[in-house]
């Protein structure tokens, strides 16, 4: 992986949520056992998530958590909603089906790389749930004011949904590294890439200079230009032939 160091030492460093551990506990709910899921994801990671420590973490007994989902894949779906939910608060869609798409692609990005350890372990998921609903509502709605039938929306719907979970996936993958491993691939461009022998890598020779020079912002910010840019001479395609009418 090259270049995604930004959110370094995520893990570990996210103060435990006031909520259930001193003073009166607020009952339990869905809600607080899901924010409490991810807050302790943040801390502890992946290996942290079971009912015995997602009790401990909440001050309940574990079995109370029964009383909510059934066992830990539906939890786990409740936690990739929570994250679409959260990258979608005070979202309204605009008029310009461009704009919107790639708000919501920034968003949900933005709030993946905030929660590295909760983001590796749903971007793969379906959840079938209200926030996720919602999502596709608003970004079927957009491609269909950019002009695409059904038809042809649900496949770029797909092509934009599987950019961004694979992209930001591929970066919360690597905020989840230690340290030392992070450094040593960040650093690779500027150490060994810097190195390599012109005779044999002759191209990496003449780009070593600017290697080290794309952050993942910036290439984030490009890869999506380069897709939306796609997307809008698609639809002008369907533009022009609904323009040039039936075929006699």
């Amino acid at each position: 992986m090259a270049g995604t160091g930004s959110g370094a030492g995520v893990r570990g460093t996210r103060r435990r949520a006031a909520s259930g551990r001193a003073g009166g506990r607020p009952g339990l709910s869905p809600e607080r056992i899901v924010d409490g899921c991810i807050a302790l994801l943040d801390e502890q990671g992946a290996d942290a998530l079971t009912f015995r420590r997602i009790g401990a973490y909440l001050g309940v007994d574990p079995t109370a958590l029964y009383r909510h989902f059934r066992d830990k894949d539906e939890l786990v779906l409740a936690v990739a909603d929570r994250l679409l939910a959260r990258s979608m608060e005070d979202f309204a869609p605009s008029g310009d089906w461009r704009g919107t798409l790639r708000d919501m692609l920034v968003r949900s990005r933005e709030v993946y790389l905030a929660h590295p350890e909760a983001a590796v372990l749903s971007v793969a998921r379906t959840t079938r749930r209200p926030a996720e609903m919602a999502a596709v509502e608003i970004i079927l709605g957009a491609l269909a004011d950019a002009g695409f039938p059904p038809e042809e929306a649900v496949r770029y719907y797909r092509v934009l949904v599987d950019f961004i979970l694979s992209w930001s996936g591929l970066e919360a993958a690597f905020l989840t590294l230690d340290q030392e491993a992070q450094s040593g691939d960040d650093g690779a461009w500027s150490r060994e890439y810097a190195g390599a022998p012109a005779d044999r890598y002759p191209r990496i020779a003449a780009a070593s200079a600017y290697l080290p020079t794309v952050g993942p912002q910036e290439n984030f910010e490009l890869a999506l230009d380069l897709l939306l840019d796609a997307v809008e001479v698609r639809a002008g395609r369907f533009g022009d032939r609904d323009a040039a009418g039936p075929r006699g």
